[in-house]
């Protein structure tokens, strides 16, 4: 992680009273900076996610100007919403792997499988393909890595947290992975071998221990794979509540608005937006902010806003699902889980986020399609009855999210080509287990940027 040296002072908050010309807001000045000031005190960030906020946050409490920009109304209202719950360095492994590659052929002939392939041709999707694949030799590397960063980003998230009275239905009860057969567990093993030494404190536990564990399963099973430090909590919950924090420590939050376009002007980022109106009356407006530095935070839409900037960042959306259950009886309270699992033969992970059951999974790669497709919900609910037949499934709410994900599963943190732009984004399926970490990786990598180191 990048750090400013010994005795190098802090950046100080900068408040400006912006200029017009030509159409455009410039809050330093057409030409240069004010003498005196830092580069890159205002920093605009492009996604309202878990990323953007948490990095909102890092950088606001280096004294930076900070506005986050995002098209929905409110923070965490796409891929931040819903998720599994899980803050889970025990599932730090990449896919990268033969073993994977080979599970996902045999998965593609089966409508029910966990994993989806819209066969049809798109020149993105299948060279991102391809890089997936050439990033099976770094397996190992992506997976220790990764284990490091997740085991990280919690105690930077219970910070936060605690730092600023969150609620989000914290529950610290550990995963609890669960293997049906001889060959998964054993294989199993051999991934949790890199998870340890990752740093991870992950042990084997045969069916009578996983039972007492949680004694709500009720399916056997040949063994299982326990991570008491892992912890579950609601992301939406989360995200809107850091974003309150922000909001009160001084970062402006820009919604409702579409980022069409990025270029650069008297050395600093042009952000041309339109505003949604907020009434069914009122058209759209179009304005133009300006700032020192950008930070792409935006899930799977990044690849798009780094085309802008001159980089390629390889994201693929990949579709995850999930249900949750709303536990309205004294019965369902009773029979679901606390503690987390992960099934590995469905590839279904579950978290118990207070009075609510959450089962999510599947991965399904067909663009930027959103369907909430009944057929890759109903393994989920199935699932559900299958293994909780005590929890009533009246009342399921379904949902649907792009995870944005890079060819090798490790997501994109640092500077771009041209000054000043910056990402933290490509996060996948854990954003919200390492985005806290890379939140305080983006902040000192711009705060070097800003000092000059």
């Amino acid at each position: 992680m990048i750090a400013p040296t010994e005795g190098e002072p802090a950046m100080r908050p900068v408040k400006l009273s912006g200029q017009r010309t030509d159409g455009v807001l410039w809050p330093m000045g057409r030409n240069h900076p004010l003498p005196g000031l830092r580069l890159m005190s205002r920093i605009a960030i492009i996604g309202a996610g878990i990323t953007g906020v948490t990095s909102a946050y890092a950088l606001v409490k280096l004294g930076h100007d900070v506005t986050v920009i995002d098209r929905q109304r409110y923070p965490a209202m796409e891929t931040s919403f819903a998720n599994g719950g899980q803050l889970s360095a025990s599932n730090a492994e990449v896919w990268n792997s033969t073993a994977t590659l080979l599970k996902g052929l045999r998965w593609m002939f089966r409508r029910d499988a966990p994993l989806s392939l819209n066969p049809a041709f798109s020149l993105h999707k299948y060279a991102w393909l391809a890089a997936f694949v050439g990033n099976i030799p770094h397996y190992r590397a992506n997976t220790i890595a990764t284990t490091r960063m997740a085991i990280e980003a919690r105690e930077h998230l219970y910070a936060m947290a605690e730092d600023e009275g969150i609620d989000f239905d914290l529950e610290r009860r550990g995963i609890l992975h669960i293997y049906h057969d001889r060959k998964s567990f054993e294989t199993a093993q051999r991934a949790n071998l890199l998870l340890r030494e990752g740093g991870l404190e992950r042990h084997a536990v045969t069916p009578a221990e996983a039972r007492h564990i949680e004694p709500a399963l009720t399916q056997d099973c040949y063994g299982g794979f326990f991570t008491p430090s892992d912890a579950t909590g609601d992301i939406h919950k989360f995200t809107r509540g850091l974003a309150d924090a922000c909001a009160r420590r001084g970062v402006t939050f820009t919604m409702d608005s579409d980022v069409q376009r990025i270029c650069q002007a008297g050395g600093q980022h042009l952000i041309q937006i339109a505003r949604h109106g907020s009434r069914g009356d009122q058209a759209n407006t179009t304005q133009t902010l300006a700032f020192d530095a950008v930070v792409i935070c935006a899930g799977a839409a990044s690849r798009r806003f780094a085309a802008m900037l001159g980089d390629t960042v390889n994201i693929y959306p990949v579709k995850g699902y999930s249900i949750s259950v709303h536990l309205d009886d004294s019965r369902s309270i009773a029979a679901a889980p606390h503690v987390s699992l992960l099934d590995e033969a469905a590839k279904i992970v579950t978290s118990r986020l207070g009075d609510r059951f959450r089962v999510a999974g599947t991965a399904e790669f067909n663009g930027f399609n959103k369907d909430i497709r009944a057929d890759r919900v109903q393994p989920l609910i199935d699932w559900t009855r299958r293994h909780f037949p005590e929890v009533e499934t009246g009342r399921i709410v379904a949902w649907s999210g792009l995870r944005p994900m890079m060819p090798n599963m490790m997501p994109r943190v640092g500077a771009g080509k041209r000054p000043g732009v910056f990402y933290n984004t490509g996060h996948g399926h854990l954003g919200w287990t390492l985005s806290a970490a890379t939140a305080q990786m983006l902040a000192a990598g711009v705060q070097a940027s800003a000092t000059g180191i």
